[in-house]
């Protein structure tokens, strides 16, 4: 028996299920494939048949990491929202945030994850995904003053989205620099919008 390195039972529980998420999440941005059980068990440090007690299968385990990846993308993009101080910053600070997530290994996660699971899998946790992202960009462009945040954060996305495509795919020496890039591009058609200072 694996020896507990938590207070309880149910904390090593928690931390291993989490190790096995964080594994196949990181097999996942290396290669397009489902990872194996055995394969997760490994990068984790645990046994093939100790993946089984915490994961039935290993479709069990890709909707584990579907309803965990998710939520988590969201948290990083609305925390860099919360932490800018005026309305327009935080319009900005939706843009960045979303391109670092395009220029990150996440993007490379959520390429695997459309090839390795079933649409009706992804299909709910992605559409409250886009749901909750558009919750502080549309609380922003109201405080703002925007007379229609709805369409215009539908503007914002699509831009964001265009400006982001040559990130995907590339390699990821190369990301850091063409994300720099997609945000000035993006900058100099949000930044008079917002009238966004030098220094924000």
């Amino acid at each position: 028996m694996p020896r507990i390195q938590a207070d309880t039972v149910a904390e090593h529980h928690a931390q291993q299920r989490r190790a096995l998420l964080d594994a196949a999440r990181a097999l996942l941005a290396e290669t397009p494939e489902a990872p194996s059980m055995g394969a997760v068990g490994r990068r984790a440090g645990l046994a093939r048949t100790s993946v089984y007690q915490y994961f039935p299968s290993a479709d069990a385990l890709l909707a584990a990491v579907v309803n965990d990846v998710f939520p988590d993308w969201a948290d990083r993009v609305t925390a860099k929202v919360a932490a800018a101080a005026t309305p327009a910053a935080q319009a900005w600070a939706y843009v960045e945030a979303n391109v670092d997530l395009f220029a990150s290994s996440e993007q490379a996660v959520a390429r695997a994850l459309r090839r390795v699971v079933e649409p009706h899998v992804l299909q709910g946790p992605m559409e409250a995904f886009h749901a909750r992202l558009q919750v502080p960009l549309l609380q922003a462009l109201a405080d703002f003053g925007e007379p229609e945040p709805r369409a215009m954060a539908e503007h914002i996305d699509l831009l964001i989205l265009h400006a982001s495509r040559g990130l995907t795919g590339d390699s990821p020496s190369n990301q850091a620099d063409l994300a720099q890039v997609a945000l000035a591009r993006l900058r100099r058609l949000l930044g008079g919008y917002l009238r966004l200072d030098a220094d924000d």
